[in-house]
């Protein structure tokens, strides 16, 4: 295991940058010690649409309830007036529950946006803490050699 340290310790810099644990790593701003993945930028797209579609579903149902209300009283006039209330309070409900998913999912996408801003703001105030850290420990190590 010392042997594979010591190894570790030997590499030359990467042509990307410096290595990882070098003084020239540590001495970066903290805006470039903390990156904004690509990944944190993505947006909750199949969500989204999950969202769209139970709201489509829901208005697609209020307008098969005004549909067959039209059919039912034209057809058999005031006297599936009740089967007619039953069968639109029914389909009133669900379509109330079907917009309310739709909701909630955007809800859901509303709660991983600020998620993933407040993992990157910490991100930033950890690596700037760090930074500021390190700035403090340098000059005591020169004025103790």
């Amino acid at each position: 295991m010392e042997s594979d340290v010591q190894q570790i310790d030997q590499l030359e810099p990467t042509p990307e940058g410096p290595r990882p644990g070098s003084p020239e790593l540590r001495r970066r701003s903290p805006e470039s010690a903390m990156q904004v993945r690509a990944a944190d930028l993505h947006p909750y797209v199949g969500l989204r649409y999950l969202a769209k579609l139970f709201r489509l579903l829901a208005l697609i149902l209020v307008v098969l309830m005004v549909a067959e209300s039209i059919a039912g009283l034209t057809m058999h006039g005031t006297d599936a007036l009740l089967t007619i209330l039953a069968e639109a309070a029914r389909l009133l409900v669900l379509a109330g529950v079907l917009w309310g998913s739709g909701d909630l999912a955007t809800l859901l996408i509303d709660v991983g946006h600020d998620v993933r801003a407040t993992r990157i703001l910490i991100g930033r105030r950890a690596a700037h803490e760090w930074t500021e850290h390190e700035t403090v420990r340098t000059p005591e190590r020169d004025d103790a050699d």
